[in-house]
């Protein structure tokens, strides 16, 4: 048994190192100014990419046949002092196994796709640069065993999204759009951040492991935390979660995102980046079934971006932005399971939905060439099909559902006078008043809020 233990870490080795290697074998060549020919991008990319997906089912093969539910490949120390430590640890279990074979399956395919979808553009070496970054994101943020290990696979996913939103940067509406699924993302980094901060403060580590009590891997155990520590830490994962998924009120990114490529949409808002805030929740379930309030916000937050998604994606003109709503679709529910207390339901449904909405976003770009050869054969428009029930709405209500999902519930007008604008007012006040004092005037005695007012009037 200790030999087939020993078996198991090197193997999954093997899964941790492939993608690390593509990144090197692409990037280093790319920073020399020596970018790699097309068709040995296209093979590298299927060669290590095979290499890691038969590793990681060799993993599940021999934890199957050793009954083997949890298994450490690295645990490294980097900061241990008494009541605290940092560590780098990748584990494979029940969630992380099934994740990473999809990761390996998925963007596998998309590659062998994308080198037909993208042969002789300009920016081929890059878009598989960046994607060998998203695929070691995924990768580690798939076998973390601790959060800090999480939060690195979690920034290398959004940092290739954003850079691939704005693959084509010659013109100006990509660029604007990658800007701003960013600075989205950041919010959602920021509440993780702060997350692992307070878990290390109420229990001096983030593990996940150690942070449930019990025999047994996930999703079995009981957390350590009490319920209202539960419920603090579990807010502002919702909260990462959410910026992640584009679940409400950060839904308005989603349709920006299809500005990129469409392998790049297909693998990251079909199939795999928009699924990470899901299985963030899976990864703390047992810290969630500690806190009723957190569950209920996750219930109420997936059936509502659930519905937002469904009417969105009725009006969209364009099929991939009817694709990313009908994705936010499905993921509102997936989070809506995880509220309820469901484990492996959720984790089958996104597995299933990946590979569909993949299939989908791929199919996309040849739809319509279809539908329009279609048409041409029965000699007019197809005619557009009504449901039975809407009849049963009045026509007011529809005409409200249909500007709502047409404005696209105005969430990103919402994000910048709510949130956007108020900071953005405030950093502008404390920068005048620090000009202020270097200009030589003293400080009020007493800070009030006549001074900050007069700054803020004076603030163009």
């Amino acid at each position: 048994m200790p030999d087939l233990e020993i078996l198991i870490q090197s193997l999954g080795l093997v899964v941790i190192v492939a993608p690390s290697v593509l990144l090197c074998w692409l990037g280093i060549p790319s920073l020399l100014g020596r970018p790699l020919p097309e068709s040995w991008v296209h093979r590298v990319v299927q060669t290590v990419i095979w290499t890691g997906l038969l590793a990681a089912l060799a993993v599940l093969g021999l934890m199957l046949v050793s009954d083997q539910t949890h298994v450490m490949v690295v645990g490294r120390q980097w900061v241990h002092i008494p009541h605290y430590h940092f560590a780098f640890k990748l584990v494979f279990d029940r969630l992380s196994v099934p994740l990473v074979i999809l990761t390996f399956l998925l963007c596998g395919t998309i590659g062998a796709f994308a080198a037909r979808y993208l042969h002789r553009e300009s920016g081929f070496n890059r878009f598989f640069v960046l994607y060998s970054v998203f695929l070691l994101g995924m990768t580690v943020a798939s076998l973390a065993g601790t959060i800090e290990t999480l939060f690195a696979g979690w920034e290398l996913v959004g940092l290739s999204s954003a850079f691939l939103v704005a693959f084509y940067h010659e013109r100006r509406g990509p660029v604007a759009n990658g800007l701003h699924v960013w600075s989205v993302y950041r919010v959602s980094d920021a509440a993780l951040l702060i997350a692992s901060v307070v878990m290390h403060h109420l229990s001096g580590e983030g593990d996940f492991d150690k942070l449930i009590r019990g025999e047994g891997s996930w999703p079995f155990g009981s957390p350590t935390l009490s319920v209202s520590q539960a419920t603090l830490a579990g807010l502002l994962l919702v909260v990462a979660a959410a910026g992640k998924s584009a679940l409400i009120p950060f839904s308005g990114w989603l349709p920006r995102a299809m500005e990129g490529p469409t392998p790049s949409s297909a693998v990251f808002y079909g199939a795999l980046s928009v699924h990470l805030g899901a299985f963030l929740m899976l990864r703390v379930s047992p810290l969630l079934d500690a806190s009723p309030v957190t569950c209920a916000v996750i219930v109420v937050l997936g059936l509502a971006s659930a519905a937002f998604g469904a009417l969105a994606n009725r009006v969209q003109t364009d099929i991939k932005s009817a694709l990313s709503f009908a994705s936010l679709t499905q993921v509102g529910l997936i989070f809506a399971e995880i509220g309820l207390g469901l484990r492996y339901i959720p984790l089958v449904h996104i597995l299933g939905h990946a590979c569909w909405r993949t299939l989908q976003f791929l199919r996309a770009p040849t739809v319509l060439h279809d539908f329009r050869q279609l048409e041409n054969a029965v000699g007019g428009s197809l005619a557009a099909r009504r449901q039975s029930w809407e009849q049963w709405i009045p026509e007011n209500w529809r005409n409200w559902a249909y500007r709502f999902a047409l404005e696209r519930g105005e969430l990103d007008q919402g994000l910048f006078n709510w949130f956007v604008n108020p900071v953005r007012e405030l950093f502008i006040a404390c920068d005048r008043y620090e000009r202020l004092l270097l200009q030589g005037n003293p400080p009020p005695q007493k800070l009030g809020t006549e001074p900050w007012t007069r700054v803020l009037e004076e603030t163009p």
